[in-house]
This record gives structure tokens, sequence and C-alpha cells, in this order.
């Protein structure tokens, strides 16, 4: 994404990151950054998004901290002014704030669904009504929405995440109907599958296991790229994760089996035998811990990415055997 000022010279494109402090958006922060982008860094923590700071402007770009709860509308509407009276514009928004939880819905209480709800999608919501009457007056922009593939399907002990994801997804095709009279705004969903991030170890758990992301699991470049990529070259949908698209596709072929299936798949590779007593992990209260990029999941995952793998392979099969037997009856 580059435009020009008065002189023809090209201006340092101006780009907000949410959830910046760790995960996809600190990747993106980065990323952006050493393309020798402006960017705007918001997260609940300052200190860590400090840090971020830091690393955004060793790799060439001048970074702005703005601690921020996306669930908190007055606040998103707080970020764009800051990053306006900054910059003087915003050029692109990443939303990639999220909060997760594992378990049972009866077992996950009532405040955690709805704050998971409040965050990873009314966050991205405040984000779109603060900026796209930014984006209006200037004639362009390109707001970006991390999403996930648990907006296309499901599995057992996601209830609050998958709703958000669903809405999202629903949300984001809405905005981009509405907004056919501004050709020079887009609006983008990128939708990876697992990814290593720390996303896991900070969920709040109430299955009474240990728990970790489905295997096999996505590098978060890969989602680092395809979210650079969707504000260079906008595109309306980006999928990231090929395995993990097989599940969406044996959902829409035998949606009996898959739900017969997903929930034996994941309690044998994402719920582990550790015992872990409930708690709410990161959702209320961000971690004081230094945020990372990646987690190391994909450093350990030789042994369960075979098994992953058969397993899918065999979905796929049997969707095909249900299908075809479906249309012969």
């Amino acid at each position: 994404m580059k435009h020009l000022n008065g002189s023809n010279r090209p201006l340092r494109p101006v780009v907000v990151v949410t959830g910046a402090s760790s995960g996809i958006g600190r990747g993106v922060a980065r990323a952006l950054a050493a393309r020798g982008a402006d960017v705007v860094l918001a997260a609940r923590t300052e200190r860590t998004l400090t840090a971020v700071a830091r690393e955004c402007e060793r790799r060439g770009g001048r970074a702005l901290v703005v601690p921020t709860d996306v669930g908190d509308e007055a606040a998103v509407q707080a970020l764009v002014r800051r990053a306006v009276e900054r910059f003087g514009r915003v050029d692109a928004w990443v939303n990639a704030a999220a909060v997760w939880s594992y378990g049972l819905f009866e077992d996950t209480p009532g405040p955690v669904f709805r704050q998971i709800v409040d965050t990873t999608l009314f966050g991205q919501v405040h984000a779109a009504r603060a900026v796209l009457p930014q984006f209006r007056s200037q004639g362009r922009g390109v707001l970006v929405n991390v999403g996930s593939l648990y907006g296309r399907l499901s599995s057992p002990y996601v209830a609050p995440y998958a709703t958000a994801k669903w809405g999202l997804l629903g949300f984001s095709e809405v905005l981009r109907q509405e907004l056919r009279d501004a050709p020079g705004i887009a609006v983008c969903t990128v939708l990876p599958g697992a990814v290593d991030t720390p996303i896991y170890r900070h969920a709040a758990n109430y299955t009474g296991h240990r728990i970790r992301p489905l295997p096999p699991v996505t590098s978060p470049e890969r989602v680092v790229a395809a979210v650079v990529r969707a504000v260079d070259r906008p595109r309306r949908e980006i999928v990231v994760g090929r395995t993990q698209r097989v599940g969406v596709w044996v959902d829409r072929l035998a949606p009996g089996l898959y739900d017969r299936l997903v929930g034996p798949v994941v309690n044998t590779f994402a719920v582990q035998g550790a015992l872990v007593p409930p708690h709410d992990g990161t959702v209320f209260v961000p971690d004081p811990l230094p945020g990372t990029v990646d987690d190391g999941w994909r450093r350990h995952d030789h042994r369960l990415v075979g098994g992953a793998l058969t397993a899918t392979a065999g979905l796929a099969a049997l969707a095909i055997v249900v299908r075809a037997l479906g249309r012969r009856r």
C-alpha cells in the first residue's frame, strides 16, 4: 500500500494493529514495520506494547503505543483519534485481538462467554464503527479482520470463540455489501486454522485437562504474510492452512459424519491427559509476562502430526463414501 504526498514521494503507510502484544498481531506489527510502515499498537498491557514498539522501531518503522481494551467502544474511538493526531490518517486497520476458552458450554461461566464475544467479535465491530468514518473522509482504507476457520465449522469445547468467529464472518460480509458505494474501502477476512501462537496457553480452561492446538499447526509467519498481502492487495477472503480446510469440506459433504467424528478427533489430539484445575486464563486479565509471536507447538508436533493427518484423510474418504451412497439412494 503506497500513497504519494505533494512532492510525489511515497508516504509511509499508517496501520493500526489490535492484539499487538503477542501472536499474529505482534507478528503483523513487526512485518509491517520492516516494510517502513508507521504502526499504531493496541492491546491491554502498555509494558508489553512498549517492547513491541522497540522491535518495530529496530526494523525501521515508527510506532505509537496506545493501551486499549477493544471491548470498550469509547477506548477504540480514542485509539482512532490518537492515530490520526500522530500520523494524520489511517491507511489500514488490522483486527487481531482475541481471547479464547476451552470447555463444554455448560461448564463455561457466563461472564467468560460474554467476555470472549465482547473481545473477539465486538472488539472488531467497535473498530469498524470507529475507523470507517475516517476511511470515508480519506476516500480509501483497508480493514482486515483476522477471523478463523471456526467461522466456517465448529468443534466441542469452543462455544464462545466459535460464536464470535461465525459472527465476525457474517459481519464482514455485510460490511462489504454496504460499502459498495465506497470503492476505495476494502474489507478483508483472513481465516487461519490452528496457529502456533500463545492463545492456547492463555486460554481459559474448564476441561480438567491440558489443551493444545489441533495438529498440524500452522506457523504464525504464514498468517502474518496473508495479513500483509491483504493490506497490500485487498482480497475478500484468505484461508490459511490446507489441512484444516479439509474439515470444512467434510462438514459440507457429510455434516452428520463430521458431527459424530469431530469430538473423538479433538479429544485425541487437542485435549491431553495432564490434569489442570479450572481457570479463566487471560480472558479478563492480560498475561503479565512478555508476549511472543509463536509458542513452540510446531517444534514438538512430529508424532501427533502423522496421526492427525491420517485422521483427516480418513474423514475425507468417509465423507466421499457417504456422499456417494447418498446420491445412489
